[in-house]
Parts: C-alpha cells; sequence; structure tokens
C-alpha cells in the first residue's frame, strides 16, 4: 500500500509499529532529543527570569 493522504501515513506507520515496537523507542528518543535541544534554545534566548514576558517581546518584535 503506498499512503496518498496523512492518514495513510499514520494507519501505515500504526502498523509498523505494532510489527516492531523498537520503532517507539526510536520516536520517543528523537522527540526527547528535539525537547531538550528547543528547551535549550530558548533558555539560552530568553533566559530563565521572564521567560514568558520576553519570549512574548520576542513574538511581538518579529511580527511587527
Amino acid at each position: 500500500m503506498m499512503p496518498k493522504t496523512d492518514l495513510d501515513h499514520v494507519e501505515l506507520y500504526a502498523k509498523k509499529l505494532k510489527e516492531d515496537n523498537s520503532l517507539f523507542m526510536q520516536q520517543k528518543k528523537f522527540i526527547e532529543s528535539q525537547l531538550k535541544s528547543s528547551s535549550s534554545l530558548f533558555r539560552n534566548m530568553f533566559g530563565k527570569s521572564d521567560f514568558k514576558k520576553k519570549a512574548r517581546e520576542y513574538i511581538k518584535n518579529m511580527s511587527s
């Protein structure tokens, strides 16, 4: 089956995941790695204090 829609891709992934559970661990590691990287990036950009305020100011300036 060649996936044609986004839902087809989801169904195919779910079937593959049923067949090989190691895919779940790979996906989990990837997501955790991305989360850690994003967290580090934003912490470096905005610091720990007043994070929300600095992030909102940054977004506001980006859209201006």
